[in-house]
């Protein structure tokens, strides 16, 4: 939805699918404890100071106790452990420069708010400086927020912008009236960036400590998801036949990862620099076909090769890890 001019665009996952909008802290606890279930020994409030990987086995130093494995999985998100130490994570500039969001709860209803709710559909306004997200969640409580890719307005301070786009978008104010904040305002930075080195001896990174992206295509649950199943497959086979210490062994994987991440950086990077909201978004309508296609994209259909919108997208940029 375009806040300026009014327009709007819908594009449905596909007739198979539903979106479901999850607090990740809940989730992300039940599948902590979902892992414990089945027989993963787990440690909470426990930080790692040190990881070194040698070609005998993994050593690790929390501020707890030492540890020694056979191979470590890197998990631990925008805090990017590995990449940090081995210096390979690049940021990329030319997105988001940062979000500030919040959550509102007691949601009223009215027949906006209960298709929001039902749907389970993201909002995304442009803004002049950026867009917002709306989000539904469960108990009808909801997440908005503001992603920023121009220069922040001088007379404002992060933690006001927020308030400041709400209260100029229509939309939001009849969303919000009469609802309660339910989160402080948070604001996080750095955004988006790659990691140059995903795996290597005795190790590998999945999800965002592999790379994250501006999330105006709420790319990063779906590629931590996708990129997490491949190591465990690649690790439980290297396991069983004791080739862990293969430094190379995700690199079989490096293709479908680079083709999946930066398809989505190239449909970002176009959302920002080439109006495409405008010049395409808006005009789907009029062409089956590319609503399709954008469609696909959206519903995290990265692996195929009869999208003609995804070998565009690609086919200008060559792009490396």
């Amino acid at each position: 939805m375009d806040e300026a001019t009014g327009q709007r665009m819908f594009f449905p996952l596909s007739i198979d699918r539903k979106a479901y909008q999850l607090d990740r802290g809940p989730f992300d606890e039940l599948l902590f404890r979902n892992a414990a279930k089945f027989g993963a020994e787990t440690h909470e409030e426990e930080k790692v100071l040190e990881v070194d990987c040698r070609a005998d086995g993994v050593d690790i130093v929390s501020d707890r106790d030492r540890y020694r494995c056979r191979y470590l999985i890197d998990a631990t998100g925008r805090a990017a452990l590995m990449g940090k130490k081995h210096k390979s994570i690049d940021r990329i500039e030319n997105l988001g420069k940062f979000a500030v969001y919040t959550h509102y709860r007691n949601i009223r209803a009215g027949e906006e708010a209960d298709e929001l709710f039902r749907s389970g559909s993201i909002h995304v306004p442009v803004v002049d400086i950026g867009w917002l997200w709306v989000i539904p969640l469960s108990g009808r409580r909801l997440s908005v927020g503001l992603v920023v890719q121009k220069q922040r307005p001088k007379d404002c301070e992060v933690e006001d912008l927020l308030c400041r786009y709400l209260e100029a978008s229509p939309m939001l104010q009849r969303l919000l009236a009469g609802a309660e904040q339910d989160a402080p305002v948070r604001v996080e930075a750095d955004f988006s960036y790659s990691n140059r080195s995903r795996y290597g001896l005795r190790h590998a990174c999945c999800g965002d400590a592999a790379g994250f992206l501006d999330p105006v295509f709420s790319s990063g649950v779906f590629l931590a998801f996708t990129s997490a199943a491949r190591i465990a497959d690649r690790v439980h086979q290297a396991l069983s036949e004791g080739r862990e210490a293969d430094p190379d062994l995700h690199a079989a994987d490096d293709q479908a990862y680079l083709l999946g991440f930066n398809t989505m950086r190239l449909f970002v990077e176009r959302f920002y620099q080439s109006n495409i909201v405008h010049n395409l978004f808006f005009e789907a309508d009029r062409n089956p076909e590319l609503k399709g296609q954008i469609a696909r994209l959206l519903a995290g259909d990265l692996w195929v090769e009869d999208n003609a919108l995804q070998r565009s997208l690609l086919a200008g940029r060559q792009m490396t890890g």
